[in-house]
């Protein structure tokens, strides 16, 4: 066996340019829309406008229309998967990656198990999937139909244990640029017209544990995930992907791909995970100023997220559990900003060279013309986000 030293080292620099580059934040890519949703494993997508601002940041010619046409045609979808956090996915990966984290949503219900008492949580999920198969409807909708079988049940919590159990998409208009609307709900199967029984969840044995966990993924999906999770977001620590997934117990499958992966650790002595032949940027390849919207992937995808967030400005990124739109300065989170009537504000927070400053300007015109209905007219100015 291989000596625990005998990897080579990454410094900060070198994993801050590698994830740069997986996550396409180097140079813009000549790529479509739906196959950067792809190539990401998903958009954070908490609000409505995140997504398109995280394809702005990485694709050459992206408009919000290109997104918007993909969420009306159905060939993306916005729904609850890694994290239990919405995201924008392409249809393939809802279908597939859903059913990964069914185990953390069963879990998720134990919470509430409280306000559980006497529900069954089999009869539930197949009272709610005809609920919102018939048509689309919101979370308040699904709470009330419920109540009339449970009256006596939590209301929180049989919103918690619909939304666990069945794969819920926000439907159309929701999350179409320009046009969003109500949040409501269908299954993945309904809204892509797909025959339910590989996506159904198991059903749960009862009375203890309320919600046992699921049968575990098969071993070749979830390895299949590893590789692509390392292909966006490498190179990566084990726990790195746990933290992405919302998932726990991944050594296993690190283990099995271990032959066909490569080594490396960080400077803390932590070992990393990559695909042999994925890029790998000298550290010193520049970085070109890239705003990014709040809840971006590349902020939450790692347990140390020191290769893109320095210790120094460590939860000046968030407040409660809202989160900033955030800028990149020499490929590291260097400030923060705000998008207002043409106005795009900029906190730095360090100083930075005049030619960084006029990148920064540039950077953010560009998002001005691009990415508001003012016509290209606005400005960016350097202050505080909150003055």
């Amino acid at each position: 066996m291989a000596s625990r030293t005998a990897h080579p080292v990454l410094d900060t620099r070198s994993l801050n340019r590698a994830t740069l580059a997986r996550q396409l934040l180097l140079s813009r890519a000549a790529m479509s829309a739906q196959d950067a949703v792809a190539h990401l494993l998903g958009l954070q997508a908490q609000n409505v406008k995140p997504p398109y601002f995280q394809l702005h940041a990485r694709l050459a010619g992206f408009r919000p229309a290109e997104l918007a046409e993909l969420m009306e045609s159905r060939q993306v979808v916005r729904m609850v998967t890694m994290r239990s956090t919405i995201h924008t996915h392409t249809a393939h990966d809802a279908l597939t990656l859903r059913p990964l984290v069914q185990g953390a949503r069963d879990r998720e219900v134990n919470y509430f198990r409280k306000g559980l008492v006497g529900v069954d949580l089999e009869r539930l999920g197949e009272l709610a999937r005809a609920f919102v198969e018939a048509e689309p409807r919101t979370m308040g909708e699904i709470r009330e139909e419920l109540l009339t079988q449970w009256p006596d049940a939590d209301p929180q919590s049989l919103s918690v244990a619909a939304r666990c159990r069945l794969p819920l998409v926000q439907v159309t208009p929701r999350g179409v640029w320009g046009r969003s609307g109500q949040v409501r709900l269908t299954t993945v199967e309904q809204w892509l017209d797909t025959p339910a029984a590989a996506a159904a969840p198991a059903p749960l044995a009862a009375p203890a544990p309320l919600a046992p966990p699921a049968a575990p993924p098969a071993p070749q999906a979830v390895d299949h995930v590893v590789l692509r999770y390392l292909g966006a977001f490498g190179p990566a620590s084990v726990k790195d992907m746990q933290i992405w997934a919302g998932l726990t117990r991944l050594r296993e499958a690190f283990e099995r791909l271990r032959p066909q992966l490569a080594v490396f650790r960080d400077e803390n002595g932590v070992e990393l995970f990559d695909l042999p032949d994925a890029p790998r940027p000298d550290a010193d390849t520049p970085a070109p100023p890239r705003f990014l919207p709040e809840f971006d992937n590349l902020l939450l995808s790692h347990a140390d997220r020191t290769r893109v967030v320095a210790p120094e400005i460590k939860g000046r990124t968030w407040v409660g559990n809202q989160a900033y739109c955030t800028l990149l300065v020499d490929g590291f989170v260097g400030g923060l900003w705000r998008l207002e009537e043409g106005t795009l504000t900029v906190e730095l927070f360090g100083r930075v060279s005049k030619a960084e400053k006029e990148h920064i300007v540039t950077e953010g015109e560009r998002v001005i013309a691009e990415m508001t209905e003012t016509g290209g007219s606005g400005s960016v100015r350097f202050g505080s986000i909150h003055g």
